[in-house]
C-alpha cells in the first residue's frame, strides 16, 4: 500500500482551472492553499471560487453550509515555500509552457515535503522529463476537465518512474471525493476523452468545410442522436447493445474514411480572423449577443448540474 494520505493540498497556479480544482478538493474535505504570483491574482481566484460555490449550491449538489465550510478551508499564499510547507499533494496548474513548468517543478522540488505527491494538470505536455529525478517516483499527471466541480472525469497518468501504488492511491482518493478517475499507464497526448473529442472535431470541421452540414446540423445530430446513448452507456457498451456482429460487418464494409488531419480548418481560420472566438467575444459558431461570459458559464453550469443529477438517478436504477 502507498505511504500516502491527502489532507493538505497546494495548488500552484490559481487561474481559471486552478481555483476550481482547489474548490473541489476543499469540498472533499481537504485544507487547500492557492498559490499564485500576486495578491491580485489570488483575490480574483477567490472571487471565482465564491462564484463557483454559488453555482454548486444553486445546482443542488451541496448545501450552502457545506460550501461555506469548504471555502473556509481555502487559504491563499504568494510565497511558494509557505504554500507548500504542509502539502500532501501539490497540484501544478500553470500555463502550458514546458520551460515555465520546468522552473515550477524545480521550485516545488525545493519547497515541497519529501512525501508529497506532485500532480500536473497538463492538458497535452509530457511533463515527466521536466521533473527533477528525485521526485519522479512521486510525480504523476492528474488532468481535470472544465468545470471540475461539475465534470467528474479525471485522467491519472503514470510516468516511467511513478510508483504504481501511488497512482492507485490517487485513484482511490479521487473516488473518495466523488470523481471518476481513469488510469493510463503511460503518457499519451490527449489522454482518452480529448482524443475522442479531437476526432469528433476533425469530422465536424470537415463536414462544414465541405459544405455538407452546418454547425447547427452537427450539434443537433450529436445532442439528439449520439449524446443520450453515450451518456447512459458510453461507446463500447453501446456497441454491445448494437451487436458485435453488426459492428464487424460495418468495419468490413469500410464505409467510413476519416478526414486527413490538415493542421487547421477553414471554418475555424475564418472565425478567428473575424475575431469570433466564442463565448469570450460574444460570437463563434453561434452568436451570444446580450449575454456576458459570466452569465453564459453560469447557465452552462446550471444545466450540467441538472444533467448530472438526472444521470446519477438513472444510473442508480442499473
Amino acid at each position: 500500500m502507498a505511504d500516502w494520505t491527502c489532507t493538505h493540498v497546494a495548488i500552484v497556479g490559481a487561474g481559471l482551472l486552478g481555483h476550481a480544482i482547489g474548490l473541489v478538493h476543499a469540498v472533499g474535505g481537504c485544507h487547500v492553499v492557492l498559490h499564485d504570483l500576486s495578491g491580485d491574482a489570488l483575490d480574483r481566484a477567490m472571487d471565482l471560487v465564491r462564484s463557483a460555490a454559488d453555482g454548486i449550491v444553486e445546482g443542488g449538489i451541496h448545501s450552502r453550509d457545506e460550501v461555506n465550510q469548504a471555502i473556509a478551508r481555502i487559504s491563499t499564499e504568494t510565497d511558494m515555500a509557505a504554500a507548500l510547507a504542509r502539502a500532501d499533494l501539490v497540484v501544478e496548474a500553470i500555463i502550458e509552457d514546458a520551460e515555465a513548468k520546468r522552473e515550477v517543478f524545480a521550485q516545488i522540488d525545493r519547497h515541497a515535503p519529501e512525501q508529497a505527491v506532485i500532480a500536473s494538470n497538463t492538458s497535452y505536455l509530457d511533463i515527466f522529463p521536466l521533473v527533477p529525478n528525485r521526485r519522479q517516483s512521486r510525480t504523476m499527471i492528474v488532468h481535470w476537465y472544465t468545470p471540475p466541480y461539475a465534470i467528474d472525469l479525471v485522467d491519472v497518468v503514470r510516468g516511467p518512474h511513478t510508483r504504481p501504488d501511488l497512482t492507485d492511491a490517487m485513484c482511490s482518493f479521487l473516488r473518495g471525493i466523488g470523481k471518476k478517475p481513469v488510469l493510463l499507464k503511460q503518457f499519451i497526448n490527449g489522454y482518452i476523452a480529448n482524443r475522442i473529442q479531437t476526432a469528433i472535431s476533425l469530422e465536424a470541421f470537415h463536414l462544414i468545410d465541405a459544405g455538407l452540414a452546418t454547425a447547427e446540423d452537427i450539434d443537433t445530430a450529436i445532442m439528439h442522436g449520439l449524446a443520450g446513448r453515450l451518456a447512459l452507456m458510453g461507446h463500447l457498451r453501446r456497441i454491445d447493445y448494437t451487436g458485435l456482429k453488426v459492428t464487424q460487418m460495418n468495419l468490413a464494409n469500410k464505409g467510413y474514411s476519416p478526414p486527413v488531419a490538415r493542421g487547421h480548418a477553414d471554418v475555424v481560420d475564418r472565425l478567428v480572423a473575424e475575431n469570433k472566438l466564442g463565448v469570450a467575444t460574444g460570437e463563434g459558431f453561434y452568436s451570444y449577443e446580450g449575454r456576458t461570459p459570466a452569465q453564459l458559464f453560469k447557465g452552462r453550469d446550471r444545466k450540467l448540474f441538472a444533467l448530472k443529477r438526472a444521470l446519477t438517478d438513472i444510473r442508480k436504477q442499473e
